[in-house]
């Protein structure tokens, strides 16, 4: 890529960083990060749209026109990582244990905030607002970021909730096997006219998925199923019918009745005919629109050397109200 102010390619943009801008961003990392200890990053979401403010004014200005302009996948590359970075943690829960890679999440945090507020979830890795994406021995085949040997569904995140995210940001720190991230652009769905209209009425349920801890409900009769979980009901695709917007989960999501299941089905042959693939490097941040875009990952064989697979991962939204009125609280964190 070169290091035009953004190359955009359909709906994907980009911006290769020069080395200035590198420097600029890892002083102001280092300065944040040490006025700020210990670091909470619970604490500087407040913060992060006000410090983000202080980003080269070449990445500010990229990622504000890709906000207004809705871009399918932002990425960035060339955020300065740190020459020191430790070995890759075996889960998320190490990770948080030992602080592995608080400049990187603080960076992660910075050009999020250039775009709206990062916010959590208080049944996802303990309610962090900067998850790790790592491979943790036993859920290799699990249906959780941290999985590997399964690829993993195309999916919205967090699709069960009206406070999903609008942006998922990953940030990557290794990615030694070149592992793809897949995504699906909405455009790409080519269905009929009249499943499209199914699509868009309220046939459809939408389940929270394995990485948030106890979304069961208490019917024993339905315990380990679908059915038994937190879970929404409303419409594959929403919005404007000229600049559609998509809510599905291949693993998290059923029809309410035949002919929406049908229409499920064809949506997903579909999205499957029209995967794409971004292989993230080292310093690559890409913020895929969760209202444009459903994504994935490709599968790969964990070493559990120190080497693996290691991401930075966290969710935008681009009006913090939305869960200060869902969670009647000032809270970035939802329960």
């Amino acid at each position: 890529m070169n290091e035009r102010a953004g190359e955009r390619s359909g709906s994907v943009e980009s911006l290769v960083l020069r080395a200035d801008e590198r420097a600029e961003i890892a002083r102001l990392g280092d300065e944040t990060l040490a006025r700020r200890q210990p670091w909470d990053a619970l604490a500087f979401t407040g913060e992060a749209a006000a410090v983000a403010q202080y980003l080269p004014a070449r990445l500010r200005h990229f990622l504000a026109r890709a906000r207004t302009e809705q871009a399918d996948v932002t990425i960035v590359s060339g955020l300065p990582l740190s020459e020191d970075l430790v070995p890759t943690p075996t889960g998320w829960e190490l990770a948080a244990k030992t602080g592995a890679g608080l400049r990187e999440e603080l960076l992660c945090m910075l050009c999020a905030g250039a775009l709206g507020d990062p916010f959590g979830w208080s049944d996802q890795q303990n309610g962090r607002i900067v998850h790790d994406v790592c491979p943790a021995p036993g859920l290799e085949r699990s249906l959780t970021s941290a999985s590997s040997e399964l690829n993993l569904a195309l999916h919205t995140e967090d699709v069960h909730h009206p406070c999903r995210s609008d942006y998922v940001g990953l940030l990557c720190l290794r990615n030694p096997d070149a592992t793809g991230t897949t995504f699906v652009r909405v455009d790409r769905m080519d269905v009929p006219d009249d499943v499209r209209e199914i699509l868009s009425a309220d046939r459809f349920r939408f389940y929270a998925d394995d990485s948030h801890e106890n979304t069961e409900l208490d019917a024993e009769q339905l315990a380990g199923r679908h059915e038994n979980r937190v879970s929404q009901d409303g419409s594959v695709l929403f919005g404007p019918p000229e600049f559609p917007y998509l809510r599905i989960d291949f693993d998290f999501a059923s029809a309410l009745d035949g002919k929406a299941d049908a229409a499920m089905s064809q949506a997903f042959e579909s999205l499957r005919a029209s995967v794409e693939r971004v292989v993230l490097e080292p310093g690559d941040m890409a913020f895929l629109d969760n209202y444009r875009v459903v994504h994935g990952r490709e599968p790969f064989s964990p070493r559990y050397d120190g080497h693996d697979r290691w991401l930075k991962r966290v969710n935008v939204i681009r009006d913090i109200r939305r869960v200060f009125v869902e969670t009647r609280s000032l809270t970035r964190v939802i329960v």
